[in-house]
């Protein structure tokens, strides 16, 4: 299983971005997707996740800013970004709780993207 973000790039504040993550290889079936993003000398944070039925959870710094939305035709998750500010500079991460094919049904666990830059800045 491999996840394909990307989306990222240099954006001056107040700006827009959208991210996207494609999941592919043997995919039995996809439930939580989501975002995270680590600024130098920072820890990872998550930023946005959204489940298989469509419920969303959001950082409190990116509440009414970003909007997290899925495909799940298409195993993809997206991430809209307004608004940007200065301090969501950072390399963000896209993941899902993915679920492998196996003799007993199904393996979940988490699977991890290739960070995208994404820098806000004037």
């Amino acid at each position: 299983v491999q996840l394909q973000a990307s989306g990222g790039g240099l954006v001056q504040p107040g700006g827009s971005l959208r991210l996207s993550c494609t999941a592919s290889g043997s995919i039995f079936s996809i439930d939580r997707m989501g975002w995270s993003r680590q600024a130098p000398g920072k820890q990872r944070e998550l930023v946005a996740s959204i489940r298989n039925a469509g419920s969303t959870d959001y950082a409190e710094s990116v509440k009414g800013r970003f909007t997290i939305s899925r495909d799940n035709a298409k195993s993809t998750v997206f991430l809209v970004m307004n608004n940007l500010k200065p301090e969501d500079t950072a390399i963000y991460y896209c993941n899902g709780f993915i679920g492998v094919p196996n003799r007993s049904g199904a393996t979940f666990r988490d699977y991890w993207g290739q960070g995208t830059q994404v820098t806000v800045s004037s």
